[in-house]
């Protein structure tokens, strides 16, 4: 059946507002959760929180009082749903527990969108990304059973494998070579942007979470595999958003953002199989929908242009959590040793010499590596490495175990 978000009715947005006790929703149990429902709400704890950061920047950008309230009673209504999502994870799970829930969305969502997207550039960045965050969870993995005595394939299950990516020490790069070519907006196909927003706000979501705990592991090697890894989200957050069209008007962005949240809220509808769960993203689907009318309604006015030129009246196929195992290890065998310059993705034999890449290293990595000092810990005192390698042997030879 087709869906047409611009002529779909929303929930009126004065009805949006809810009371502390709806709000405060129960959090899912940790031990029978669903590890693509545990991703969803990490995700769409990013979409909110990237909706929020988008309007009040508008809002900064803004002369006219009568869009700046606009700005505000819609950014209200979402900040109302990002506490509702956020408020889901239990206390009972620790940071490093939701951390590996943060990775497996990174893995998953990232081989799931590379797997689907049309642009070839837009497809290499996301392959090229998708190999440095299955590193992390991998890191983080052995952090969690060093630290905690768990193990992440409890969180992740059998959906996510847990094994050596592009190692997290070779991935810091000069910033100059973080920054990607955009698309044209007037060009690119309309799931190519709703890829490329999504992403970035998954990642820059990562980003935040680890900038705001990462000081809260207690043991020096987990704290300094938390700052290091925080800088490469910091790096991702860089690399997705130069794919966005910097000649996008605010209102272009607006309606990209809102019609994004449609899009995604009815994606988390068509797979989630938590009932209670399920509601909530139909509750803010009928949200969502009634924010794209005003942010539409808006570009009318302001820039007297219809949105419905802009984006498809049926959305397109939903973004689906699953299992991608095998599209990961095909990128894992053909790009592990890629390096980036300027806006290129390279093979190591045309990746030339030292330069700034290596004056980089040299400096970040002049010490003790937190990403290489979490493993050696680890062998020394669990007597291995942590893996979970369910298609057998490491793709790449040099990483296999002997």
């Amino acid at each position: 059946m087709t869906f047409n978000p611009f002529r779909e009715k929303g929930m009126p947005v004065e009805k949006q507002l809810l009371s502390w006790n709806q709000l405060n929703v129960k959090p899912y149990n940790k031990n029978e959760v669903h590890p693509y429902t545990r991703c969803r709400i990490i995700l769409m704890n990013g979409i909110e929180t990237e909706g929020a950061i988008f309007s009040h920047q508008f809002a900064r950008h803004c002369n006219d009082m009568e869009l700046k309230r606009l700005l505000a009673l819609g950014r209200r209504a979402e900040q109302q749903q990002q506490k509702t999502i956020n408020w889901l994870v239990p206390a009972d799970e620790s940071t490093l527990e939701v951390t590996i829930g943060y990775e497996q969305v990174a893995v998953d969502l990232t081989a799931y969108l590379a797997r689907t997207e049309k642009d070839p550039y837009v497809k290499a960045a996301l392959d090229f990304a998708l190999l440095e965050d299955f590193d992390h969870l991998y890191r983080y993995a052995n952090l969690l059973e060093m630290t905690e005595g768990k193990r992440a394939d409890a969180i992740t299950k059998e959906l996510t494998e847990i094994t050596v990516g592009r190692p997290t020490a070779k991935e810091h790069r000069h910033p100059f070579d973080d920054v990607r070519k955009p698309y044209d907006r007037t060009k690119a196909d309309p799931l190519t942007q709703l890829h490329a927003l999504t992403i970035l706000a998954g990642e820059q979501q990562t980003m935040n979470f680890y900038m705001n705990v990462g000081n809260r592991a207690q043991e020096m090697v987990g704290r300094g595999l938390y700052l290091e890894i925080a800088q490469i989200e910091e790096q991702h957050v860089t690399h997705y958003e130069s794919l966005l069209d910097p000649n996008a008007t605010w209102f272009e962005q607006l309606v990209l953002h809102e019609y994004n949240e449609v899009y995604l809220y009815h994606s988390m509808v068509q797979q989630e199989q938590d009932e209670r769960i399920r509601k909530i993203w139909e509750m803010h689907l009928e949200m969502e929908l009634e924010h794209l009318r005003i942010a539409s309604e808006a570009m009318k006015k302001y820039e007297k242009r219809d949105p419905e030129e802009l984006l498809p009246a049926e959305l397109p196929e939903p973004t689906l959590f699953q299992s991608n195992i095998d599209y990961v290890r095909e990128i894992l065998a053909q790009q592990t040793d890629y390096n980036a310059l300027e806006t290129e993705f390279l093979p190591p034999d045309r990746f030339p010499g030292n330069g700034r890449y290596g004056a980089y290293q040299n400096a970040v990595n002049a010490e003790e590596i937190p990403s290489e000092l979490v493993i050696s810990q680890h062998v020394q005192k669990m007597g291995g490495e942590y893996r979970q390698e369910l298609q057998g042997p490491h793709p790449v030879e040099r990483f296999r175990l002997q």
